[in-house]
């Protein structure tokens, strides 16, 4: 086994495992090498030192991997459910939030974006809301 440091095209730098070179270059050219955090398939190697994992520590950061590729589908799915779900508001979630409840408008499900500020204030209010990391869209 060896590790790579890759980097994507929105320069999130990352770790992989893979058998040997040839099976990153393979697996690479094929658009099967993914960022776990923007899921980004243009990938390269970023400047390393490789390092040819023995015993333990190749357990560790394969097990580490499989987590986080396993967060990041269930963040998927989540997303997609939101997305099929709910109104999207956009910037005026805030807004819209206080209106259903304050019963100005009808009661709906949104989703949408606030910033900190916003967030604070609606949760003084009382307004009952959930922030969940948004991943962004990818071309693939």
């Amino acid at each position: 086994m060896i590790s790579f440091n890759l980097r994507c095209d929105n320069d999130h730098v990352f770790e992989a495992w893979f058998k040997d070179g040839k099976t990153y270059d393979r697996q690479a050219k094929q658009g099967k090498v993914a960022c776990p955090v923007c899921g980004d398939v243009k990938v390269a190697k970023a400047p390393m030192a490789p390092n040819i994992a023995k015993g333990a520590s190749r357990g560790a950061a394969g097990k580490a991997h499989v987590q986080a590729a396993e967060m990041r589908k269930t963040l998927e799915k989540l997303q997609k459910e939101v997305a099929e779900n709910c109104d999207y508001v956009g910037d005026k979630f805030a807004d819209e939030a206080r209106k259903i409840h304050y019963d100005e408008t009808e009661k709906r499900n949104i989703y949408g974006e606030t910033s900190d500020e916003e967030a604070q204030s609606l949760e003084e209010e009382g307004i009952e809301f959930a922030r969940i990391p948004w991943l962004p869209r990818t071309n693939s």
